[in-house]
Parts: structure tokens; sequence; C-alpha cells
């Protein structure tokens, strides 16, 4: 909980005042929030448990972008930066996902992947995140999905009602 309250202070202090940031609730681990420019809506986590990030927060994110027909659209900020060609695999429970991207960052490879991975948060218990870093380490990035699938309900509905 302390985590959380980090990245919310995080999150407040980064945004300018006229893009002021709503927060839709905190739902165990998972935070629920809207801007109104540009328009989109997400869910967010911090990693439970991670290795010291290189100079920036990790996180799991759903988001919404009306604006662009993104829906549901998970996105990971890993805690260190991925070695080039390793893969970045998101496990929740007993099922796995393979992530596409670069450097600290990884998403699902399409619409459909999206929608399978956000259906698997919505039942599943714990989520990890690994991949291998530049220097050729596993990093490994443990996420509670208590309270995953209220965030994700709460940043829908707030960008269908904003659209």
């Amino acid at each position: 909980m302390q985590r959380l309250f980090f990245l919310l202070c995080l999150l407040a202090l980064s945004s300018p005042v006229a893009a002021q940031r709503l927060s839709l609730g905190i739902f165990s681990q998972w935070g629920a929030f809207r801007d109104e420019r540009p328009q989109r809506c997400f869910a967010i986590a911090q990693p439970t448990r991670s290795p010291k990030a290189e100079g920036w927060q990790p996180f799991a994110s759903i988001s919404y972008w009306p604006a662009q027909g993104a829906r549901g659209q998970v996105h990971v900020r890993l805690s260190r930066q991925k070695r080039q060609g390793s893969a970045v695999l998101l496990r929740i429970d007993d099922r796995t996902f393979q992530l596409v991207g670069g450097g600290a960052n990884a998403w699902a490879p399409n619409r459909r992947a999206d929608a399978e991975i956000v259906a698997s948060m919505r039942s599943g218990v714990n989520m990890t995140v690994e991949t291998r870093s530049v220097r050729g380490a596993l990093v490994r990035d443990y996420y509670q999905l208590r309270g995953a699938a209220t965030a994700v309900d709460a940043a829908a509905i707030a960008c269908a009602r904003a659209s």
C-alpha cells in the first residue's frame, strides 16, 4: 500500500496543473485514473517485488485512449532495460503471454492479446513479468492482481462516459 501511495504522489506531481489527473479510486494494489488532455483512462500498479529500478518506476497498466480507439491496452514498464533480442514473458498464474517492446517498455503484440491478458487478470491472483537485462541477468517483476479487475472497469467506464 505504501508503494501505491508513492506512485499516486509521483503521478500527481508529474502532471501539469492544466492537465489535471483525476483519481477514479484505489482498489487494493491497483489505482484507476483519468487524464483530460490527452483524454485517457488507465488502471496501474507497481510491482510488489522487483529488482531496484534504474532511474524510473516500474509499473503495469491497462489503458483506454478513446481518440485512438485503444481499449484495454496492456503496457509494462520493466524494472530494468531488457536485452535486445530477449523475450518478455508475462505470466498470470498458469498462463504465459509473450510481450513485445524494447528498452524498459513492453506491450501486448495486438488487440487480441490485450483482451486475453485482461481476461486472465480478472480471474488471476499473481502476475509476473520477466526478461533478461542488458547485463544478462534474469529480471522478474511481481504483481498482485487483487483489485485489478475493479480498477480496469473503473478506467473503462470513465473513458466510455467521457467519449
